[in-house]
């Protein structure tokens, strides 16, 4: 090897460093996130700061590390073949460029993010400079040849930075990370929860009419107290002959203040405030936002006809997100849907038929029909009695219970699997 091709080796090498360099760059700092940059500012790491301040801004750094991963990779491939022509036939050249790409990959690649990634916190920190003066030195050749490829790309590429999740992608991360041990089970669910939530309406989760705990609007105010203690609620309608002519909402804090001795004599009338009257057909999103800007937390639900069909609170709302919240004072309910010994369902006539479907993996119609009772009753065209059945897509529902007009609970039958599922292998002869 003579003294010209020296420098071209020390080429080599620097570019398979910088290489290893980039690729554990790139690595960690994709995994990355703001708030992880944050947490590690606050915690004192050094370069926590310049760290957080790149997170703030990951396209602009990450494309200068792209471009540095392109140009170390083609040219230390160019400079292998240079050296590989002044001592190899064609064949010789294209098998010492092939050793270098394998083993480029082995290095480079698997080796230096395999690292990374392991190691991400660390490699991020440790790698935060470099990436700094990168970014800063090649932010105008990156931004001048992206916005060249938005040009000839139909729809002129991408304004608004890197590819952005569906649901789909979402959800799937958080069942991965849940295999994984990286999220907790409560974790995954709230989620999943965040997009069902967007998804379900008013109807979905309101306590329906003949639930509704309410005062009348000439009630005294210790029988409004006594309900008020008795069943546990914060908040009353308060309605002047029946519930489709609701007068307001008492407090029960002010309530109990009028009731103090000393306090001068008052009404249930003067202490309502404004109702709210929200549509069946309202979102739960749109909902939340409304209770957040205009401090409410109860609402009466109209249906089509302007009728009082329920009423939901914002305790629904936010258990539509993170599960049941209770506290010392709640009864304890029996669940809605609880599978029996003998296979079926003993469902509550108010089970949501979306919460049916996730539970028992069927595909129930829950459009037209919001609860169990509902789909029975719909079904039947007709009040049932106990004991009577409806069928609907190979599922039998038995009524189990009635009060009055009102069905209770309901004996719902699973679909018997096919005969060649349910004993597997019986008409196969035996061998001998």
């Amino acid at each position: 090897m003579d003294a010209a091709q020296l420098p071209l080796l020390v080429a080599v090498a620097l570019l398979v460093v910088l290489g290893s360099a980039l690729a554990l760059a790139e690595a960690s700092m994709s995994r990355m996130t703001p708030v992880r940059a944050t947490a590690l500012r606050e915690q004192g790491y050094r370069n926590g700061g310049l760290l957080e301040r790149i997170q703030a801004e990951p396209t602009r750094y990450l494309n200068g590390i792209y471009l540095s991963v392109m140009f170390a990779q083609n040219g230390s491939a160019v400079l292998v073949a240079i050296l590989a022509e002044q001592h190899f036939d064609e064949l010789g050249i294209t098998l010492i460029s092939i050793g270098f790409t394998l083993g480029y990959f082995v290095v480079v690649e698997a080796m230096s993010k395999t690292f990374a990634i392991l190691h991400s916190d660390r490699v991020a920190l440790l790698m935060t400079p470099f990436v700094w003066v990168l970014g800063r030195l090649l932010w105008l050749p990156t931004r001048g040849l992206i916005g060249l490829a938005n040009i000839l790309l139909p729809g002129k590429g991408l304004k608004h930075g890197p590819f952005v999740s569906t649901e789909h992608d979402i959800r799937s991360l958080a069942d991965a990370g849940h295999e994984e041990g990286v999220i907790e089970e409560h974790e995954k669910e709230i989620i999943h929860s965040v997009f069902q939530f967007g998804e379900r309406f008013v109807r979905d989760i309101m306590t329906p009419r003949p639930d509704i705990v309410a005062a009348e609007i000439d009630s005294p105010l210790d029988t409004v107290a006594a309900l008020i203690v008795d069943r546990g609620f914060t908040r009353l309608p308060v309605y002047r002959g029946d519930l489709d002519h609701a007068e307001g909402v008492v407090h029960a804090k002010e309530v109990l203040n009028a009731l103090r001795p000393g306090s001068p004599p008052t009404t249930l009338a003067a202490l309502l405030r404004p109702v709210r009257f929200v549509p069946e057909s309202k979102r739960l999103i749109d909902l939340l936002r409304e209770m957040q800007a205009e401090r409410f937390h109860l609402a009466l639900v109209s249906d089509e006809y302007g009728s009082v069909a329920g009423v939901v609170t914002l305790e629904n709302l936010l258990e539509e997100l993170v599960g049941q919240i209770g506290d010392e004072h709640d009864r304890h309910e029996p669940e809605e849907i609880v599978r029996l010994s003998d296979g079926r369902y003993r469902l509550a006539a108010t089970a949501n038929m979306a919460d049916l479907n996730e539970a028992v993996g069927a595909t129930l119609p829950h459009a037209q029909w919001n609860t169990v009772g509902g789909l029975v009753y719909g079904v039947a065209g007709r009040l049932l009695s106990d004991g009577e059945s409806v069928a609907l897509d190979g599922y039998t529902f038995t009524v189990e219970r009635v009060q009055g007009r009102r069905i209770l609970s309901v004996l719902m039958t699973t679909p018997a699997p096919p005969a060649s599922d349910a004993v597997e292998g019986a008409d196969t002869p035996p061998v001998e």
